[in-house]
């Protein structure tokens, strides 16, 4: 039986939200193994004078749970 797990991280991007997206899952599958699916929850953005500095996404990350791992 496969058991997956849930785990709500949050990423932020000078560039875009996509660009958001691809670091904080690049960056979560350093510490996370069996990383299977993930959800955008929430997309926001930071507005200075007339220009966004910075987007942010609300990510719902799915992952494998290895139970033979010692």
């Amino acid at each position: 039986m496969a058991v997956e797990k849930h785990l709500k991280v949050t990423g932020t991007s000078e560039i875009s939200w996509k660009d958001a997206i691809v670091q904080t899952v690049a960056e979560a599958s350093k510490t996370i193994d069996y990383l299977t699916n993930v959800t955008i929850l929430e997309q926001n953005a930071k507005i200075n004078g007339k220009k966004i500095t910075e987007y942010t996404v609300d990510l719902d990350l799915s992952f494998l749970i290895d139970r033979d791992r010692d």
